[in-house]
Protein backbone atom coordinates (compact mmCIF):
# COMPACT_ATOMS: atom_id res chain seq x y z
CA UNK A 1 0.00 0.00 0.00
CA UNK A 2 1.38 3.43 -0.96
CA UNK A 3 1.78 5.93 1.83
CA UNK A 4 -1.38 8.01 2.22
CA UNK A 5 -2.00 9.52 5.67
CA UNK A 6 -5.76 9.49 5.20
CA UNK A 7 -5.72 5.72 4.62
CA UNK A 8 -3.99 4.90 7.90
CA UNK A 9 -6.51 3.93 10.61
CA UNK A 10 -6.57 5.20 14.16
CA UNK A 11 -6.44 1.63 15.50
CA UNK A 12 -3.52 -0.09 17.28
CA UNK A 13 -1.00 -1.98 15.18
CA UNK A 14 2.46 -2.08 13.64
CA UNK A 15 3.81 0.22 10.92
CA UNK A 16 6.62 -0.40 8.43
CA UNK A 17 8.83 2.29 6.89
CA UNK A 18 10.41 1.37 3.54
CA UNK A 19 12.77 3.10 1.13
CA UNK A 20 12.36 3.61 -2.63
CA UNK A 21 13.54 0.07 -3.37
CA UNK A 22 11.08 -1.43 -0.91
CA UNK A 23 13.76 -2.24 1.66
CA UNK A 24 12.38 -2.36 5.20
CA UNK A 25 13.96 0.42 7.27
CA UNK A 26 12.03 0.42 10.53
CA UNK A 27 9.20 -1.40 12.33
CA UNK A 28 7.25 0.31 15.10
CA UNK A 29 4.11 -0.23 17.14
CA UNK A 30 1.41 2.28 18.00
CA UNK A 31 -1.75 2.65 20.01
CA UNK A 32 -3.00 4.95 17.26
CA UNK A 33 -1.35 4.16 13.91
CA UNK A 34 -2.43 7.34 12.13
CA UNK A 35 -1.26 9.64 14.89
CA UNK A 36 2.05 7.85 15.38
CA UNK A 37 2.98 7.72 11.67
CA UNK A 38 1.99 11.36 11.17
CA UNK A 39 4.29 12.41 14.02
CA UNK A 40 7.33 11.49 11.91
CA UNK A 41 6.35 13.94 9.18
CA UNK A 42 5.60 16.97 11.32
CA UNK A 43 8.10 19.82 11.54
CA UNK A 44 9.77 19.21 14.87
CA UNK A 45 13.36 18.52 15.95
CA UNK A 46 14.55 14.92 15.78
CA UNK A 47 17.84 13.31 16.67
CA UNK A 48 20.29 12.61 13.83
CA UNK A 49 19.29 8.96 13.49
CA UNK A 50 15.57 9.76 13.19
CA UNK A 51 16.20 12.58 10.70
CA UNK A 52 18.18 10.17 8.55
CA UNK A 53 15.41 7.57 8.77
CA UNK A 54 12.67 10.05 7.79
CA UNK A 55 14.72 11.29 4.82
CA UNK A 56 14.78 7.75 3.40
CA UNK A 57 11.08 6.87 3.86
CA UNK A 58 9.30 6.41 0.54
CA UNK A 59 6.49 4.09 1.59
CA UNK A 60 4.58 3.15 4.75
CA UNK A 61 2.73 -0.12 5.36
CA UNK A 62 0.86 -1.23 8.45
CA UNK A 63 -0.84 -4.15 10.17
CA UNK A 64 -3.81 -3.60 12.48
CA UNK A 65 -3.89 -5.60 15.74
CA UNK A 66 -6.61 -6.18 18.33
CA UNK A 67 -4.84 -4.24 21.10
CA UNK A 68 -1.73 -2.25 21.92
CA UNK A 69 -0.32 -5.29 23.75
CA UNK A 70 -0.79 -7.44 20.65
CA UNK A 71 0.94 -4.71 18.64
CA UNK A 72 3.89 -4.87 21.02
CA UNK A 73 4.15 -8.67 20.68
CA UNK A 74 3.81 -8.50 16.90
CA UNK A 75 6.45 -5.78 16.70
CA UNK A 76 8.97 -7.93 18.58
CA UNK A 77 8.37 -10.94 16.32
CA UNK A 78 8.71 -8.87 13.15
CA UNK A 79 11.86 -7.09 14.31
CA UNK A 80 13.50 -10.41 15.16
CA UNK A 81 12.55 -11.85 11.77
CA UNK A 82 13.43 -8.87 9.54
CA UNK A 83 16.20 -7.13 11.55
CA UNK A 84 15.49 -3.64 10.09
CA UNK A 85 18.40 -1.22 9.95
CA UNK A 86 16.93 1.40 12.30
CA UNK A 87 15.59 -0.92 15.00
CA UNK A 88 17.56 -2.14 18.01
CA UNK A 89 20.38 -4.35 16.74
CA UNK A 90 22.26 -6.91 18.80
CA UNK A 91 24.61 -7.67 15.91
CA UNK A 92 28.30 -7.17 16.43
CA UNK A 93 27.99 -7.69 20.15
CA UNK A 94 30.13 -10.07 22.10
CA UNK A 95 29.22 -13.72 21.61
CA UNK A 96 29.11 -15.10 25.12
CA UNK A 97 30.12 -18.61 26.14
CA UNK A 98 27.99 -21.31 27.75
CA UNK A 99 28.78 -24.42 29.77
CA UNK A 100 27.46 -27.51 28.03
CA UNK A 101 26.85 -31.02 29.39
CA UNK A 102 27.89 -33.40 26.61
CA UNK A 103 25.76 -36.32 25.41
CA UNK A 104 27.88 -39.32 26.38
CA UNK A 105 27.66 -42.27 28.78
CA UNK A 106 30.09 -40.35 30.96
CA UNK A 107 29.27 -36.69 30.11
CA UNK A 108 31.77 -33.85 30.39
CA UNK A 109 31.37 -30.14 31.01
CA UNK A 110 32.75 -28.04 28.18
CA UNK A 111 32.71 -24.42 27.00
CA UNK A 112 30.72 -23.69 23.83
CA UNK A 113 29.65 -20.54 21.99
CA UNK A 114 27.41 -22.04 19.32
CA UNK A 115 24.29 -23.61 20.85
CA UNK A 116 21.75 -25.95 19.23
CA UNK A 117 18.15 -26.49 20.28
CA UNK A 118 18.59 -29.76 22.23
CA UNK A 119 21.87 -28.91 23.98
CA UNK A 120 21.97 -28.91 27.79
CA UNK A 121 23.65 -25.55 28.29
CA UNK A 122 23.97 -23.05 31.14
CA UNK A 123 24.86 -19.39 30.92
CA UNK A 124 25.71 -17.31 29.04
CA UNK A 125 28.80 -16.17 30.92
CA UNK A 126 30.00 -12.66 30.05
CA UNK A 127 33.08 -13.04 32.23
CA UNK A 128 35.53 -15.78 31.29
CA UNK A 129 36.86 -15.94 34.85
CA UNK A 130 33.40 -16.66 36.24
CA UNK A 131 32.90 -19.45 33.71
CA UNK A 132 36.29 -21.03 34.41
CA UNK A 133 35.73 -20.92 38.17
CA UNK A 134 32.35 -22.60 37.77
CA UNK A 135 33.83 -25.32 35.55
CA UNK A 136 36.71 -25.91 37.94
CA UNK A 137 34.41 -26.12 40.97
CA UNK A 138 31.96 -28.53 39.33
CA UNK A 139 34.74 -30.81 38.08
CA UNK A 140 36.55 -30.77 41.43
CA UNK A 141 33.51 -31.20 43.67
CA UNK A 142 31.89 -34.01 41.74
CA UNK A 143 34.97 -35.64 40.16
CA UNK A 144 33.73 -35.44 36.59
CA UNK A 145 35.45 -36.76 33.50
CA UNK A 146 37.62 -34.11 31.83
CA UNK A 147 39.27 -36.10 29.01
CA UNK A 148 37.65 -36.57 25.61
CA UNK A 149 38.19 -40.35 25.36
CA UNK A 150 35.80 -42.22 27.61
CA UNK A 151 37.66 -45.54 27.28
CA UNK A 152 41.19 -44.23 27.75
CA UNK A 153 42.43 -46.27 30.72
CA UNK A 154 45.68 -44.35 30.93
CA UNK A 155 44.01 -40.95 31.42
CA UNK A 156 45.68 -39.37 34.47
CA UNK A 157 42.70 -37.07 35.16
CA UNK A 158 40.30 -40.02 35.23
CA UNK A 159 42.56 -41.87 37.67
CA UNK A 160 42.91 -38.81 39.91
CA UNK A 161 39.12 -38.50 40.04
CA UNK A 162 38.74 -42.21 40.83
CA UNK A 163 36.90 -42.77 37.56
CA UNK A 164 39.20 -45.44 36.15
CA UNK A 165 42.02 -47.82 36.86
CA UNK A 166 44.06 -50.21 34.72
CA UNK A 167 40.97 -52.30 33.97
CA UNK A 168 38.80 -49.44 32.73
CA UNK A 169 36.04 -47.27 34.24
CA UNK A 170 35.19 -48.20 37.83
CA UNK A 171 32.15 -45.87 38.20
CA UNK A 172 28.85 -47.11 36.81
CA UNK A 173 26.89 -44.88 34.38
CA UNK A 174 24.12 -44.62 37.00
CA UNK A 175 26.47 -43.46 39.74
CA UNK A 176 28.13 -41.02 37.35
CA UNK A 177 24.71 -39.67 36.33
CA UNK A 178 24.13 -38.71 39.99
CA UNK A 179 27.35 -36.69 39.90
CA UNK A 180 26.19 -34.91 36.75
CA UNK A 181 22.80 -34.15 38.35
CA UNK A 182 24.57 -32.45 41.26
CA UNK A 183 26.78 -30.49 38.89
CA UNK A 184 23.64 -29.42 37.06
CA UNK A 185 22.15 -28.06 40.30
CA UNK A 186 25.32 -26.02 40.76
CA UNK A 187 25.12 -24.66 37.20
CA UNK A 188 21.47 -23.72 37.73
CA UNK A 189 22.38 -21.81 40.89
CA UNK A 190 20.30 -24.14 43.08
CA UNK A 191 22.91 -24.15 45.83
CA UNK A 192 20.46 -24.58 48.72
CA UNK A 193 18.87 -27.62 47.11
CA UNK A 194 22.31 -29.07 46.47
CA UNK A 195 23.37 -28.44 50.08
CA UNK A 196 20.31 -30.28 51.42
CA UNK A 197 21.00 -33.24 49.14
CA UNK A 198 24.63 -33.44 50.25
CA UNK A 199 23.62 -33.18 53.92
CA UNK A 200 21.20 -36.10 53.56
CA UNK A 201 23.83 -38.21 51.80
CA UNK A 202 26.44 -37.36 54.45
CA UNK A 203 24.09 -38.42 57.27
CA UNK A 204 23.19 -41.66 55.48
CA UNK A 205 26.86 -42.48 54.90
CA UNK A 206 27.61 -41.86 58.59
CA UNK A 207 24.75 -44.13 59.69
CA UNK A 208 26.07 -46.85 57.41
CA UNK A 209 29.59 -46.27 58.83
CA UNK A 210 30.84 -45.36 55.36
CA UNK A 211 33.09 -42.64 56.76
CA UNK A 212 35.01 -42.17 53.53
CA UNK A 213 31.84 -41.23 51.64
CA UNK A 214 30.70 -39.05 54.56
CA UNK A 215 34.00 -37.15 54.45
CA UNK A 216 33.65 -36.57 50.70
CA UNK A 217 30.15 -35.09 51.23
CA UNK A 218 31.39 -32.94 54.12
CA UNK A 219 34.22 -31.52 51.99
CA UNK A 220 31.78 -30.83 49.15
CA UNK A 221 29.45 -28.98 51.53
CA UNK A 222 32.26 -26.82 52.92
CA UNK A 223 33.49 -25.90 49.44
CA UNK A 224 29.96 -25.07 48.32
CA UNK A 225 29.28 -22.85 51.35
CA UNK A 226 32.59 -21.04 50.92
CA UNK A 227 31.67 -20.21 47.33
CA UNK A 228 28.26 -18.89 48.43
CA UNK A 229 29.91 -16.66 51.06
CA UNK A 230 32.17 -15.14 48.41
CA UNK A 231 29.30 -13.99 46.21
CA UNK A 232 29.41 -10.28 45.43
CA UNK A 233 25.99 -9.51 46.88
CA UNK A 234 23.50 -11.88 48.40
CA UNK A 235 19.78 -11.38 48.98
CA UNK A 236 17.03 -13.55 50.40
CA UNK A 237 14.88 -13.61 47.27
CA UNK A 238 13.61 -16.98 46.08
CA UNK A 239 12.93 -15.91 42.50
CA UNK A 240 14.72 -14.68 39.38
CA UNK A 241 15.67 -10.99 39.08
CA UNK A 242 17.44 -8.93 36.44
CA UNK A 243 19.06 -5.60 37.25
CA UNK A 244 19.55 -3.26 34.29
CA UNK A 245 21.50 0.00 34.04
CA UNK A 246 22.37 2.10 31.01
CA UNK A 247 24.67 5.01 30.24
CA UNK A 248 24.96 7.09 27.10
CA UNK A 249 28.39 7.82 25.69
CA UNK A 250 29.04 10.14 22.77
CA UNK A 251 28.73 7.28 20.31
CA UNK A 252 26.57 4.61 21.94
CA UNK A 253 24.13 3.49 24.61
CA UNK A 254 25.89 1.00 26.88
CA UNK A 255 23.62 -1.38 28.79
CA UNK A 256 24.70 -3.76 31.55
CA UNK A 257 22.48 -6.47 32.97
CA UNK A 258 23.02 -8.54 36.13
CA UNK A 259 21.02 -11.77 36.48
CA UNK A 260 20.22 -12.93 40.01
CA UNK A 261 19.26 -16.54 40.68
CA UNK A 262 17.65 -16.91 44.11
CA UNK A 263 19.37 -13.78 45.30
CA UNK A 264 22.87 -14.59 43.98
CA UNK A 265 24.47 -12.77 41.06
CA UNK A 266 24.87 -15.52 38.49
CA UNK A 267 25.67 -13.64 35.29
CA UNK A 268 26.56 -10.24 33.83
CA UNK A 269 26.06 -9.10 30.25
CA UNK A 270 26.89 -5.92 28.38
CA UNK A 271 25.55 -4.48 25.12
CA UNK A 272 26.61 -1.48 23.06
CA UNK A 273 23.77 -0.04 21.01
CA UNK A 274 23.10 3.01 18.88
CA UNK A 275 23.31 6.17 20.99
CA UNK A 276 19.70 7.07 20.25
CA UNK A 277 18.27 3.70 21.29
CA UNK A 278 15.44 3.94 23.79
CA UNK A 279 16.02 1.65 26.79
CA UNK A 280 12.38 0.56 26.55
CA UNK A 281 13.04 -0.70 23.01
CA UNK A 282 16.08 -2.61 24.24
CA UNK A 283 14.09 -4.22 27.07
CA UNK A 284 11.32 -5.34 24.70
CA UNK A 285 13.63 -6.84 22.10
CA UNK A 286 16.11 -8.33 24.58
CA UNK A 287 13.49 -10.37 26.42
CA UNK A 288 11.81 -11.41 23.20
CA UNK A 289 15.09 -12.89 21.98
CA UNK A 290 16.21 -14.24 25.38
CA UNK A 291 13.45 -16.46 26.69
CA UNK A 292 14.67 -16.58 30.30
CA UNK A 293 12.46 -13.79 31.64
CA UNK A 294 12.70 -13.15 35.42
CA UNK A 295 9.89 -12.35 37.82
CA UNK A 296 11.36 -8.89 38.46
CA UNK A 297 13.31 -6.39 36.36
CA UNK A 298 15.03 -3.66 38.41
CA UNK A 299 15.80 -0.35 36.67
CA UNK A 300 17.25 3.03 37.58
CA UNK A 301 14.47 5.04 35.91
CA UNK A 302 10.89 4.40 34.74
CA UNK A 303 10.32 3.26 31.16
CA UNK A 304 8.06 4.78 28.55
CA UNK A 305 4.79 2.76 28.62
CA UNK A 306 6.07 0.82 31.63
CA UNK A 307 2.74 -0.80 32.58
CA UNK A 308 2.26 -1.95 28.98
CA UNK A 309 5.78 -3.42 28.89
CA UNK A 310 5.07 -5.27 32.16
CA UNK A 311 2.04 -6.89 30.52
CA UNK A 312 4.10 -7.66 27.43
CA UNK A 313 6.86 -9.35 29.44
CA UNK A 314 4.31 -11.25 31.53
CA UNK A 315 2.66 -12.60 28.41
CA UNK A 316 6.01 -13.63 26.93
CA UNK A 317 7.12 -15.29 30.17
CA UNK A 318 3.89 -17.03 31.09
CA UNK A 319 4.13 -15.58 34.61
CA UNK A 320 3.78 -12.15 36.20
CA UNK A 321 6.75 -9.84 35.60
CA UNK A 322 7.20 -6.70 37.68
CA UNK A 323 9.38 -3.69 36.80
CA UNK A 324 10.64 -1.83 39.87
CA UNK A 325 12.59 1.39 40.37
CA UNK A 326 13.95 1.17 43.95
CA UNK A 327 14.54 4.26 46.05
CA UNK A 328 16.45 2.58 48.90
CA UNK A 329 17.50 -0.77 50.33
CA UNK A 330 19.41 -3.72 48.86
CA UNK A 331 18.01 -3.26 45.36
CA UNK A 332 19.21 0.34 45.29
CA UNK A 333 22.64 -0.81 46.48
CA UNK A 334 22.77 -3.38 43.71
CA UNK A 335 21.86 -0.75 41.13
CA UNK A 336 24.65 1.45 42.43
CA UNK A 337 27.06 -1.46 42.12
CA UNK A 338 25.93 -2.09 38.55
CA UNK A 339 26.35 1.58 37.66
CA UNK A 340 29.89 1.50 39.08
CA UNK A 341 30.65 -1.56 36.94
CA UNK A 342 29.21 0.22 33.94
CA UNK A 343 31.27 3.34 34.61
CA UNK A 344 34.44 1.24 34.88
CA UNK A 345 33.60 -0.54 31.64
CA UNK A 346 33.05 2.75 29.82
CA UNK A 347 36.12 4.42 31.29
CA UNK A 348 38.49 1.64 30.19
CA UNK A 349 38.80 3.33 26.83
CA UNK A 350 39.04 6.81 28.36
CA UNK A 351 42.32 7.04 30.29
CA UNK A 352 42.38 10.85 30.00
CA UNK A 353 39.10 11.11 31.90
CA UNK A 354 40.40 8.81 34.62
CA UNK A 355 43.60 10.86 34.83
CA UNK A 356 41.57 14.08 35.15
CA UNK A 357 39.37 12.58 37.86
CA UNK A 358 42.46 11.55 39.81
CA UNK A 359 44.36 14.83 39.30
CA UNK A 360 41.47 17.03 40.45
CA UNK A 361 40.13 14.57 43.09
CA UNK A 362 36.71 14.58 41.45
CA UNK A 363 33.91 12.48 43.03
CA UNK A 364 32.88 10.93 39.70
CA UNK A 365 34.33 10.34 36.25
CA UNK A 366 34.01 13.71 34.40
CA UNK A 367 32.03 12.39 31.45
CA UNK A 368 30.26 15.75 30.97
CA UNK A 369 32.51 18.81 31.05
CA UNK A 370 31.45 22.41 30.37
CA UNK A 371 34.02 25.18 29.88
CA UNK A 372 33.27 28.92 29.87
CA UNK A 373 35.25 31.69 28.19
CA UNK A 374 34.70 35.46 28.30
CA UNK A 375 35.77 37.58 25.31
CA UNK A 376 35.71 41.33 24.75
CA UNK A 377 34.67 42.74 21.38
CA UNK A 378 35.75 46.34 21.24
CA UNK A 379 35.25 48.66 24.19
CA UNK A 380 31.64 47.80 24.93
CA UNK A 381 30.64 44.39 23.60
CA UNK A 382 31.48 41.46 25.88
CA UNK A 383 30.37 37.94 25.04
CA UNK A 384 30.56 34.57 26.72
CA UNK A 385 30.83 31.14 25.17
CA UNK A 386 30.56 27.59 26.50
CA UNK A 387 31.77 24.33 24.98
CA UNK A 388 30.50 20.93 26.03
CA UNK A 389 32.59 17.74 26.04
CA UNK A 390 31.02 14.31 26.46
CA UNK A 391 33.35 11.39 27.19
CA UNK A 392 36.35 13.43 26.14
CA UNK A 393 34.90 14.50 22.78
CA UNK A 394 33.24 17.81 21.74
CA UNK A 395 29.45 17.75 21.48
CA UNK A 396 28.72 20.81 19.36
CA UNK A 397 24.94 20.49 19.65
CA UNK A 398 25.33 21.54 23.29
CA UNK A 399 27.62 24.54 22.74
CA UNK A 400 26.16 27.84 23.98
CA UNK A 401 26.71 31.57 23.23
CA UNK A 402 25.94 34.39 25.65
CA UNK A 403 25.55 38.12 25.05
CA UNK A 404 26.33 39.85 28.31
CA UNK A 405 23.16 41.66 29.46
CA UNK A 406 23.60 42.56 33.12
CA UNK A 407 27.10 44.07 33.21
CA UNK A 408 27.95 47.63 32.26
CA UNK A 409 31.41 48.22 30.87
CA UNK A 410 34.05 45.51 30.90
CA UNK A 411 34.35 43.19 33.89
CA UNK A 412 35.52 39.65 33.32
CA UNK A 413 34.53 38.76 36.90
CA UNK A 414 30.93 39.97 36.61
CA UNK A 415 30.59 38.64 33.07
CA UNK A 416 31.72 35.17 34.14
CA UNK A 417 29.31 35.26 37.07
CA UNK A 418 26.47 36.18 34.72
CA UNK A 419 27.02 33.43 32.13
CA UNK A 420 27.52 30.73 34.78
CA UNK A 421 24.39 31.89 36.60
CA UNK A 422 22.29 31.98 33.41
CA UNK A 423 23.51 28.57 32.27
CA UNK A 424 22.72 26.71 35.48
CA UNK A 425 19.58 28.66 36.29
CA UNK A 426 18.22 27.26 33.04
CA UNK A 427 19.37 23.71 33.79
CA UNK A 428 17.79 23.88 37.26
CA UNK A 429 14.56 25.24 35.79
CA UNK A 430 14.45 22.52 33.11
CA UNK A 431 15.56 19.80 35.57
CA UNK A 432 18.30 18.91 33.09
CA UNK A 433 21.44 16.87 33.72
CA UNK A 434 24.23 18.82 35.40
CA UNK A 435 27.87 18.50 34.25
CA UNK A 436 30.42 16.44 36.15
CA UNK A 437 32.95 19.28 35.92
CA UNK A 438 32.80 23.02 35.19
CA UNK A 439 35.98 24.73 33.93
CA UNK A 440 36.34 28.49 33.63
CA UNK A 441 39.05 30.12 31.54
CA UNK A 442 41.05 32.40 33.81
CA UNK A 443 42.47 32.36 37.31
CA UNK A 444 41.23 32.83 40.85
CA UNK A 445 38.88 35.76 40.05
CA UNK A 446 36.98 33.72 37.44
CA UNK A 447 36.84 30.74 39.81
CA UNK A 448 35.43 32.97 42.54
CA UNK A 449 32.82 34.39 40.13
CA UNK A 450 31.64 30.93 39.08
CA UNK A 451 31.40 29.72 42.68
CA UNK A 452 29.42 32.80 43.70
CA UNK A 453 26.92 32.22 40.87
CA UNK A 454 26.43 28.60 41.93
CA UNK A 455 25.98 29.60 45.59
CA UNK A 456 23.27 32.06 44.63
CA UNK A 457 21.50 29.24 42.78
CA UNK A 458 21.90 26.92 45.77
CA UNK A 459 23.74 24.20 43.84
CA UNK A 460 27.16 22.61 44.17
CA UNK A 461 29.23 21.46 41.21
CA UNK A 462 32.94 20.61 40.85
CA UNK A 463 34.61 23.75 39.45
CA UNK A 464 38.15 24.42 38.26
CA UNK A 465 39.84 27.46 36.71
CA UNK A 466 42.54 27.25 34.05
CA UNK A 467 45.05 30.11 34.20
CA UNK A 468 45.69 31.60 30.78
CA UNK A 469 49.50 31.78 30.87
CA UNK A 470 51.09 28.99 32.89
CA UNK A 471 48.24 26.51 32.43
CA UNK A 472 47.90 26.20 36.18
CA UNK A 473 44.65 24.88 37.58
CA UNK A 474 42.96 26.54 40.55
CA UNK A 475 40.49 24.64 42.71
CA UNK A 476 38.10 25.85 45.44
CA UNK A 477 39.58 25.91 48.94
CA UNK A 478 43.19 25.61 47.77
CA UNK A 479 45.66 28.45 48.20
CA UNK A 480 48.04 27.24 45.52
CA UNK A 481 47.42 26.01 42.02
CA UNK A 482 47.57 22.39 40.88
CA UNK A 483 50.29 21.68 38.35
CA UNK A 484 49.74 18.58 36.25
CA UNK A 485 52.76 17.10 34.40
CA UNK A 486 52.75 17.84 30.67
CA UNK A 487 52.79 14.16 29.75
CA UNK A 488 49.70 13.45 31.88
CA UNK A 489 46.52 12.73 29.92
CA UNK A 490 44.54 15.04 32.21
CA UNK A 491 46.35 18.21 31.11
CA UNK A 492 46.20 17.12 27.48
CA UNK A 493 42.42 16.77 27.75
CA UNK A 494 42.08 20.17 29.44
CA UNK A 495 44.20 21.74 26.70
CA UNK A 496 41.97 20.23 24.02
CA UNK A 497 38.90 21.64 25.74
CA UNK A 498 40.57 25.06 26.21
CA UNK A 499 41.64 25.19 22.54
CA UNK A 500 38.13 24.30 21.41
CA UNK A 501 36.65 26.95 23.73
CA UNK A 502 38.95 29.58 22.21
CA UNK A 503 38.14 28.45 18.67
CA UNK A 504 34.41 28.67 19.38
CA UNK A 505 34.78 32.12 20.97
CA UNK A 506 36.77 33.41 17.97
CA UNK A 507 34.12 32.10 15.57
CA UNK A 508 31.43 33.87 17.60
CA UNK A 509 33.51 37.08 17.54
CA UNK A 510 33.84 36.96 13.77
CA UNK A 511 30.12 36.47 13.39
CA UNK A 512 29.37 39.51 15.54
CA UNK A 513 31.96 41.64 13.74
CA UNK A 514 30.50 40.77 10.34
CA UNK A 515 27.05 41.75 11.61
CA UNK A 516 28.39 45.09 12.89
CA UNK A 517 30.08 45.82 9.56
CA UNK A 518 26.85 45.14 7.68
CA UNK A 519 24.99 47.51 9.97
Amino acid sequence: MSFKPKNIPTKPGCYFFKDEEGKLLYIGKAKNLKKRVASYFQKKPFDVKTRELVSRIANVDFVVTSSELDALLTEAKLIQHHQPQYNVQFKGGERYAYIKITKEDYPRLETVRAVTKNDRVYGPYAAALSRRQTLWLANKLFQLRMCRHATNRSCLLCRLHNLSDSSGFRVSPGEYAERINKAELLLKGKNKELEKQLEVEMEEASKNKDYGAAKVRRDQLEALRNIADKQLLKFTRTFQQDVVAAMTTRKSLVVQLFSLTKGIISDRREYKLSRNTDLADFIKQYYYENKEIPEEVILTDPLTDQSLIEKYLSKLAGHKVKITIPKAGNKKKLLKLLQENLMISISRGQPDLLALQKSLSLPTLPRRIEMFDISNLGATNTVGSMVYFHDGEPDKDNYRKFKIKWVRGQSDYDSMKEVVYRRYYRLVKEKATMPDLVIVDGGKPQLSAALRALRELGIMLPVAALAKKEEEIFLPGRKYSVKIPKENGAIKLIQRIRDEAHRFAITYHRLLRSKEMKE
